[in-house]
């Protein structure tokens, strides 16, 4: 059986990475600009948090979510009904071999930032963080 040699970790190659940031760029466009006909899309602004694809490139998932946080079941809604103009209209400004399914979810990094500053806030959490340093901080050095 045949193995990646260039992919030795259990993330992304970097050849996903360089096609998943093209295509967040390129959708990013594409729906700042409007060019999708449905006006119901071209009145949202959506962002694109990150784009990650499978490793044959074939698929691509897009996590957005749309300007405010609020219309999220809209805006996830409209993106699907629309993905096959999407689709093509990535692809004509992407010089990939295979346009990839675009598939869409709602981007939680935004919320999970906000539970990790919450977590810091904490006065249990800050009272641990500062006996810790008081001990010395780096641990492994003698």
């Amino acid at each position: 059986m045949a193995s990646n040699r260039f992919n030795t970790g259990p993330g992304p190659s970097q050849r996903q990475l360089r096609v998943g940031e093209l295509i967040r760029r390129t959708l990013s466009d594409v729906l700042l600009r409007g060019d999708v006909h449905d006006p119901e899309l071209n009145r949202l602004s959506i962002t694109v948090g990150e784009v990650r694809c499978t490793p044959d490139l074939k698929v691509a998932t897009a996590y957005v979510m749309p300007l405010g946080g609020e219309g999220v079941d809209e805006a996830l809604a409209a993106l699907r009904r629309n993905r096959k103009e999407l689709r093509h209209l990535v692809s004509r400004e992407m010089t990939l071999k295979y346009a990839p399914e675009l598939r869409f979810e709602i981007d939680k990094t935004f919320d999970q930032m906000d539970e990790t500053r919450r977590l810091f806030a904490d006065e249990t959490v800050r009272r641990d963080i500062a006996a810790r340093d008081d001990e010395g901080g780096a641990e492994g050095t003698d």
